[in-house]
């Protein structure tokens, strides 16, 4: 997957395109790699790099949604954990099972969240990940060695999904390439065409490097930008009413001290009406999630102080080592698109939407991960009638996702890479200083920036340590000292000058900033 090739495809194009998709996260990509492999022609353009908001930025869950079932959202809980067991079946590498202990406090919270999972067990059907329990005080502390043991009375295990959210779009922005389809980072939609009747008949992009633009003929343009969806709607239409209302969840990362165990702890309960995992996540643990409402989308939100007050104060009261601010190797943000309803956006649903304004724009919104692939299945289900296509089914369903591997875990740190990973292994083999780590708090060596380069598109340092490997999600200060090493590698694979490794250097730094918590 290189980005000169993609270029080419979209100036040699003569004919008008199938489907064109507005926006490189996890549900545009979704759309992009269910269409190609119905055999429609499909070229999709993202304004930074793919995954860059919300979809690299999750709680890193495959999930039905124990938080759903509450407010009594049946058929949605339903749904994702059906995806939730397909997505684990076509992408072995990237999805794997994690226990959960929610632990009980209060005579009352044993029945009450036991009977609750035994019915998110049931409702998982053939796709369970395995069945809920209750555990003893003793069995609860050996799960989670770390919990805080006074006044502790036992728990309850239950299994879900885990997954590397970036990893896993980038592997299906590599599944689409392989399925024919043009997929094209740093390349914003600009303007949208219109026909004589005034329908949207494609749109104009212009790639960010070198200022080239390109027009973009389509027989339906599809608009998957998620937080920043009515931006691209009010193109179409200026007096578009709003549809989606954005809300900011943040995610505090801590050393592997703080859970000492490859299982989750689960709170079910927080002031903020939301629940509050623990995880373990590449070797650290991962605390979050909140849900403030914010004015208005931004593509590097700022946590704000009361949410990581409310992270560490929550997560304090269930750890026997509390965390403090001084703990935090990173905070990262998201922001999730909701569609837009009354009351807070705690409440709001994860349905996911699809609007067809009065110019023929067709909108795809909401959702979450877990559910990318049904919610792409319904999308090119519209775009077919839409634009008038012929009528493929869709394949997704078994469809295996680039880098498939049925076992993964001999491949070590590099499980994410899954079939690829022995390129990487192969590049550090031919250069041994490229199988050195760039820093010994993380696993990450040379090769894999090189790979990112030159297979996955990876066109800056933060490309590279934010999404093609998870760096600074994981430790801030150590992706800062890394960062010079990788621009190295990033010049020399993409043919730049020791001053643009320098200007990357300074710039990945000054935004790596926003990731500690000072």
């Amino acid at each position: 997957m290189q980005r000169e090739s993609m270029l080419r495809n979209l100036r040699e194009r003569r004919q008008p395109w199938d489907i064109a998709v507005i926006g490189g996260g996890a549900t545009g990509m979704g759309v992009a790699v269910d269409a190609a492999a119905r055999g429609f022609d499909v070229v999709l353009v993202e304004s930074h790099d793919f995954g860059k908001g919300t979809s690299s930025r999750s709680t890193k869950l495959v999930h039905g949604g124990v938080r759903y079932l509450e407010q009594g959202n049946v058929s949605l809980v339903m749904s994702a954990l059906k995806e939730r067991g397909l997505l684990r079946q076509n992408a072995p590498h990237l999805v794997h099972d994690l226990a959960f202990v929610v632990p009980n406090y209060s005579w009352w919270e044993a029945p009450f969240y036991g009977i609750g999972l035994k019915l998110y067990d049931l409702l998982a059907g053939k796709y369970g990940f395995g069945a809920s329990r209750l555990l003893s005080r003793e069995e609860t502390l050996e799960r989670l060695p770390a919990l805080e043991p006074e006044e502790l009375r036992g728990g309850v295990v239950y299994y879900d999904g885990q997954f590397d959210d970036a990893r896993l779009l980038i592997h299906l922005a590599m599944t689409a390439a392989e399925h024919g389809a043009t997929v094209v980072n740093y390349c914003p939609a600009t303007s949208l065409l219109r026909d004589e009747e005034g329908y949207v008949n494609g749109l104009i992009a212009r790639d960010s490097e070198s200022g080239e633009e390109f027009t973009i003929p389509a027989r339906i343009v599809v608009n998957a930008t998620g937080v920043f969806t009515d931006s691209i709607r009010r193109m179409a239409d200026p007096n578009a009413d709003q549809l989606v209302v954005t809300s900011q969840g943040i995610h505090l990362v801590f050393d592997s001290s703080f859970l000492r165990s490859q299982t989750a702890l689960m709170v079910p309960r927080t002031t903020d009406g939301r629940v509050l995992f623990v995880i373990p996540w590449h070797g650290h643990a991962v605390a979050g999630t909140t849900d403030t409402p914010v004015d208005a989308p931004s593509l590097e939100p700022r946590p704000l102080e009361e949410e990581i007050e409310f992270i560490l104060e929550t997560a304090g009261r269930y750890l026997s080592r509390p965390p403090k601010r001084e703990d935090v190797l990173s905070v990262y943000v998201g922001l999730r698109p909701l569609v837009k309803g009354d009351g807070k956006t705690s409440a709001l649903s994860r349905d996911h939407v699809i609007d067809v304004d009065r110019s023929g724009l067709l909108t795809i919104t909401g959702g979450k991960w877990t559910t990318y692939r049904h919610m792409a299945e319904d999308c090119v289900d519209h775009a077919i009638t839409l634009g008038k296509l012929r009528d493929e089914p869709c394949s997704t369903k078994s469809l295996h996702i680039h880098g498939y591997v049925e076992d993964a875990g001999g491949l070590g740190d590099l499980q994410v890479y899954g079939a690829d990973a022995a390129q990487i292994l192969e590049l550090a083999k031919e250069n041994p200083a490229l199988g050195a780590r760039l820093h010994p708090s993380l696993p990450v060596i040379g090769a894999e920036i090189v790979w990112g380069a030159r297979a996955e598109m990876a066109r800056t340092v933060e490309d590279a340590l934010a999404r093609r490997t998870r760096a600074l999600f994981l430790n801030a200060a150590a992706a800062m000292e890394m960062a010079e090493t990788a621009a190295a590698l990033l010049a020399s694979e993409l043919g730049r000058d020791r001053e643009w490794a320098a200007g990357q250097t300074g710039a990945f730094r000054a935004l790596a900033q926003q990731y500690l918590v000072v």
